[in-house]
Order: structure tokens, then C-alpha cells, then sequence
């Protein structure tokens, strides 16, 4: 350790401190399962036997010889291009149109927005009774009754509707962290650059959130947009939960669900740590992207 990290350190001992704790559990449970995931992608480890090194197999076998890892790469980026991009605009629209209540207003409106965050695993069964395949399923009785269909289709069944729906459901649930975050950044821009645009010649909403609110709420902006990949790339319990585990012809297969299957039932924990490893570097290179493209238009 080089001597100025330690006078930094030392003059800033308090913070350092109060860092600890975080440090500790960031290191136990984000970093050491990052770099075990890694190594333990190497190996064959069936979690009875000690790992034994095995070299690129799993990936080779990953892209060569798993054609179901195939459709859960395919389902994923899917998802991740069309939720991600969605969520992120839908949730910051939503903020910035709640951002001039009063308080109490914007209050009450941002529970109701937050609201199926929270509550979205317990209301898969009323997802299910909407999609139901019989004849009292919500979405089949109105479309009969309005004689747009004769019989019943099974929305959660069939494999040419699986995939929408749960990206409909998953749209629902996605004001998450990221509209908390455009709530409260959206609150921190200083109102006094309003009446300074004004004056410069801004007359209207939408180049007032162009030339100011966007480029006052930087941070936040990207920490959305890093909440969305995560969340865009790890769906999982909306296909188990509505589509079943496995789904028809693995329509709504995705990487986590993949990986759920080797690592948790068929204890293959060195071939699903190597497609964590691949999901893991999925996200950072999509976060990467994401970010300079952010940069690169001045937000």
C-alpha cells in the first residue's frame, strides 16, 4: 500500500470508518460470488463432488450444444431491448408529469405509480385469472362477448402469445427504483435555472427539460439506466410464475430461469455459473454502451 492512500486514510479515518460495514458485505456477497462464479465456470461441479477443472467446455457447450440456452439468450435480449428502453422512458416521463404537484398530490401519485413494484409477485394470480385459458378468463370473456374470437385461447399456453404477455406484465411492474430515483432528482434542480432559460430565450416544457432538467439530474439519470439493465436482464419470476417452469417449448425461457434450472435442480453449478459469467459481462457491456451514448448526447 503506497504511502499517500495511507495519509488519505488516515485524514479521512472517520469515513473510512463508517464505510466498513458496507465495504465488508460488499465484498462477501457482491465481489467474492462474482469471482467464485468465474472460477467455478471452469470447472465441472455437480456440488457432491470437488470442482474439477474442465477449461472452456461449459462455454463451448453453452453455444455449440445447448439449443435451449439459445432461446433463453434470444427471450433475454428481447426482454432487455424492449422493457429496458421502455421502463427507463416510461418511468421518467411519469416523474417529470408528477413533478409540479404538491407535495401531497406527488406523494399519493408516486405510491400509486410504486405500488406494483411492491405488490407485483402477490398478483400473479390475478394476471393468471386475466390470461386464463378457459371461457371465465377476464381477457377470453371480453373478447368473446365482443365477438372478436369464438373460442377461448390460451394466452399463457400457447407460445406465440407467451412472450408478449409477460413483457406487458413486466412493462407494469417496472416503476421501480428508477422512478424513485427521476422523482428525487427531478426535486433537486435548482428552480432558479428555470427563470435563467426563461430569460435566454427557452419558451417551452420541452426545451426546459431538454437544456436543463435533463443535464441538472446526471447522476440520476444513469443510475436509472443501470437499475433498468439489471432488472431488464434478470426477469425470471414473472415467466415462472405466469408461464411456468419450464414454459410451452420454452417460450419465455430466460437466462435466469436457465440458470435456475442447472443450478438449483440439476446441481450443475459449474455450467450455470459459466451462463452467469456470460449474463454478468452481458450487463456491464450493455451498461457500458448505455452510459456513453448518455455522455454522447450531453445528458
Amino acid at each position: 500500500m503506497n504511502k499517500p492512500l495511507i495519509r488519505t486514510i488516515g485524514r479521512h479515518k472517520e469515513s473510512y470508518l463508517l464505510m466498513t460495514p458496507f465495504m465488508i458485505f460488499f465484498l462477501l456477497f457482491t465481489i467474492l460470488p462474482v469471482a467464485l462464479s468465474i472460477v467455478l465456470g471452469f470447472t465441472y461441479y455437480n456440488m457432491i463432488e470437488p470442482p474439477r477443472f474442465i477449461g472452456w467446455y461449459n462455454y463451448i457447450r453453452l453455444f455449440l450444444d445447448d439449443d435451449i440456452f439459445i432461446i433463453a439468450l434470444k427471450n433475454t435480449m428481447f426482454f432487455a431491448f424492449v422493457t429496458g428502453p421502455v421502463s427507463y422512458l416510461l418511468s421518467f416521463l411519469v416523474a417529470w408529469m408528477i413533478n409540479d404537484l404538491s407535495r401531497t398530490l406527488r406523494s399519493i401519485a408516486t405510491t400509486v405509480f410504486y405500488i406494483p413494484t411492491i405488490i407485483g409477485v402477490s398478483v400473479f394470480p390475478m394476471w393468471r385469472l386475466i390470461f386464463s385459458p378457459d371461457a371465465y378468463g377476464y381477457l377470453n370473456g371480453m373478447l368473446m362477448g365482443l365477438g372478436i374470437i369464438s373460442d377461448p385461447v390460451a394466452w399463457l399456453i400457447d407460445k406465440e402469445y407467451i412472450l408478449l404477455i409477460l413483457i406487458v406484465v413486466q412493462l407494469w411492474m417496472s416503476l421501480g427504483i428508477s422512478f424513485l430515483a427521476f422523482v428525487a432528482g427531478l426535486q433537486t434542480v435548482d428552480r432558479s435555472l428555470y427563470e435563467a432559460g426563461v430569460m435566454d430565450g427557452i419558451k417551452n416544457r420541452f426545451q426546459e427539460l431538454w437544456y436543463i432538467t435533463l443535464p441538472s439530474m446526471i447522476p440520476q439519470l444513469i443510475f436509472g439506466a443501470v437499475m433498468q439493465i439489471v432488472i431488464s436482464f434478470s426477469v425470471a419470476d414473472v415467466s415462472i410464475q405466469l408461464a411456468g417452469f419450464p414454459s410451452t417449448e420454452y417460450a419465455g425461457e430466460t437466462m435466469v430461469t436457465h440458470i435456475m434450472d442447472y443450478g438449483s435442480i440439476r446441481y450443475e453449478m459449474g455450467y450455470a455459473s459459466a451462463m452467469a459469467v456470460v449474463l454478468f459481462f452481458m450487463m456491464v457491456f450493455t451498461n457500458r454502451l448505455v452510459t456513453k451514448i448518455l455522455q454522447k448526447v450531453g445528458i
